[in-house]
């Protein structure tokens, strides 16, 4: 769902982005490098930080707008958000209106300084398409692993067009991120093969991890639709109580960027109706954990999510040491 700002409030960050890039100062440099000679670069979330930031190496300097805990489908840019896509020589962002209420800035943004979004590489017949987001495609893709290496190429690929005496670099750094991915997308098939076929079935605020689904074989249930500007009613609080108990569903999962309360409506419900079902852990959706941890980067909070997903679901007896 596209979530639009008001008028004002539209035309007043707009503007804002056109004048701020023709203040003195707000510039890079005629040769489109900061201070120090690297690329200046702004991602909006923290998967995509992570991509230039592994990418581009000693060449760029890349800051992120949303960190732990933030829901960019509501995402609103600030002053001083604003100050820094002003600011930099390119800004990297998501795509399929995961960033809804920032697109017109985005759009904007284009015609003044290189704007790239990393989905923009990925084959339209491997996504996910959603009627309830209004006809566009889920957002999502970054818990298919093998699917987040296409941003990655599509990542070098800007890199290289902004720095072309970084190639080499580049290139290293991208092709040693793809074998991580690679490593880590074995990684979970192994994990989630721990979950009894049965049991396969994820449920949770909000409908962010079908990718995750159609890849490693889980069935995704999610209270709210594909973007949390909606609203889940009472219906569909009944439909997934009526599901959890008809599947005889173990736990259910709470977002770090999303209320917990629904969930723990969803709960209050399955056990007035005398069916147990706990809240197995909080799982990283549309942000990653805390800079400096593992969940800060997105391996660690792949693992994280996978790790809490399949001690959940899995019964004690049949479970492995990590």
């Amino acid at each position: 769902m596209k979530v639009a700002l008001c008028g004002r409030s539209r035309r007043w960050l707009n503007l804002a982005v056109v004048g701020l890039m023709v203040l003195p100062g707000c510039s890079t440099g005629s040769d489109g490098s900061g201070d120090d000679g690297r690329l200046k670069i702004v991602a909006t979330i923290g998967m995509i930080t992570d991509i230039v930031e592994d990418v581009g190496g000693t060449r760029i300097h890349v800051e992120g707008l949303m960190g732990p805990g933030i829901d960019p489908h509501l995402f609103k840019a600030s002053a001083g958000d604003v100050r820094a896509l002003a600011g930099a020589d390119a800004v990297f962002y998501n795509g399929l209106h995961l960033e809804a209420a920032m697109a017109e800035v985005l759009e904007e943004m284009n015609e003044r300084k290189p704007t790239f979004a990393v989905t923009d590489g990925i084959d339209r017949e491997l996504l996910h398409h959603s009627v309830t987001f209004q006809n566009n495609y889920d957002p999502h893709v970054w818990y298919d692993v093998t699917m987040w290496s296409s941003a990655v190429h599509e990542g070098e690929a800007a890199l290289i067009q902004l720095d072309p005496a970084g190639e080499i670099e580049f290139r290293a750094n991208a092709t040693a991120l793809r074998d991580t991915l690679q490593v880590l997308d074995s990684w979970v098939r192994e994990r989630v093969a721990q979950v009894p076929p049965e049991l396969r079935v994820l449920i949770t605020a909000h409908d962010a991890f079908e990718y995750f689904g159609m890849q490693y074989g889980f069935e995704v249930i999610g209270l709210q639709g594909i973007s949390t500007a909606s609203e889940a009613g009472t219906g569909d609080v009944q439909r997934m109580v009526e599901a959890i108990i008809d599947k005889r569903i173990p736990a259910i999962f709470v977002e770090t960027s999303i209320p917990r309360r629904t969930i723990e409506a969803v709960r209050a419900a399955v056990l007035s109706r005398g069916f147990e079902v706990e809240i197995g852990g909080s799982l990283f959706s549309d942000a990653m954990g805390n800079p400096g941890t593992p969940e800060g980067r997105y391996p660690g909070m792949v693992r994280h999510n996978v790790n809490t997903i399949v001690e959940a679901l899995t019964p004690s007896q049949l479970q492995t040491t990590d």
